[in-house]
């Protein structure tokens, strides 16, 4: 253990000490980069493994404003990418492993280098839950899916499933009925949790038919494209098989902040609270943007803003505090 925190303390000391660390990218990241570097705050942004977030598992984005044919994710996160590259920011593309933020200047380990930062900004995200079954990780993308919007034009005339009982659930239902012949709507239970205008709306769409008290229990495939799933019935506990082509997740989302643990303020399902109408967390200096902080809207073009927010308050903090 010894022999670690040498390491550490030689490493810190080594480095220098930043304006600014972003940690996490996607559209707040990338867009607080942007703002911060060109307000020359010469931000360090570690983009971490899976860099890019959500989008990078998004084929199309339609409601992006300023694309009027549509972008795909990946390419927007590209776009964005050099945009701050253009500007100067540098990119670290590893996961952080450890943050201190007990003391000035704040601590962000990646492996065995510790950098120095006069301010974070966090722009970690969210990630959808998933059912976690093996089968579900096998197809995802050949049939499985965690984003209507994202993905619901792939399943024209098909007949899909979404599983889920919230407004998410109801929302991607009614809004897949656009694009397949039938959709279901399997939920465990025998009453929906969603909001009473959404429950209505979802149960009076023709194309609708809801399974009730039904679990997903295998994902079915030829290998190449999913072929149908197994639910079992959860009052009786038995096994049927549905053929579907698509099977659409919306049970809700997690965010990354494990590594915030104990360290920043956040709701009981691990959203970082932020002080309403700003992007300051419970410890000065540390900024959060984007899906991280954002339970309800979890868009990219509130993702990036949140992330231009980010970037003004921490410029607004470094000034005030005499940097």
């Amino acid at each position: 253990m010894g022999t670690v925190n040498t390491t550490d303390a030689k490493n810190s000391l080594d480095s220098k000490v930043e304006n600014l660390i972003i940690i996490g990218s996607g559209p707040a990241g990338l867009t607080a980069a942007i703002y911060s570097a060109r307000a020359r705050l010469e931000p360090l942004m570690i983009e971490g493994e899976e860099a890019g977030g959500q989008l990078m598992i998004t084929t199309e984005v339609e409601n992006y404003p300023g694309f009027d044919h549509g972008i795909t994710g990946p390419e927007l996160i590209s776009v964005m990418r050099k945009q701050a590259e253009r500007f100067g920011v540098r990119f670290v593309t590893q996961n952080v492993t450890k943050v201190d933020f007990s003391q000035k200047p704040f601590k962000v380990t990646v492996r065995d280098k510790v950098y120095l930062s006069k301010s974070v900004i966090i722009t970690t995200g969210a990630s959808a839950k998933l059912l976690n079954i093996p089968s579900e990780k096998a197809y995802m993308s050949r049939g499985v899916s965690a984003c209507a919007t994202c993905d619901g034009a792939f399943f024209r005339d098909a007949e899909i499933a979404v599983v889920g009982g919230g407004d998410t659930a109801m929302e991607e239902a009614n809004f897949l009925t656009r694009f397949a012949k039938k959709v279901y709507v399997l939920h465990r239970r025998d009453s929906f949790r969603a909001s009473k205008i959404m429950v209505d709306r979802t149960l009076k769409n023709p194309k609708i038919e809801v399974i009730w008290n039904s679990e997903v229990v295998e994902v079915l495939g030829d290998g190449k494209a999913m072929t149908g799933v197994q639910i079992k019935n959860t009052q009786t506990d038995k096994i049927s098989t549905m053929n579907l082509q698509g099977l659409f997740i919306a049970i809700g989302h997690k965010p990354n902040t494990e590594l915030f643990k104990d360290i920043l303020s956040m709701d009981s399902v691990g959203y970082l609270k932020t002080k309403p109408g700003t992007t300051y967390t419970n410890i000065p200096g540390v900024f959060a943007a984007g899906d991280v902080q954002d339970s309800v809207y979890r868009q990219a073009v509130t993702a990036a803003g949140t992330g231009c927010m980010a970037a003004i308050d921490v410029e607004r903090w470094l000034e005030a505090e005499g940097h």
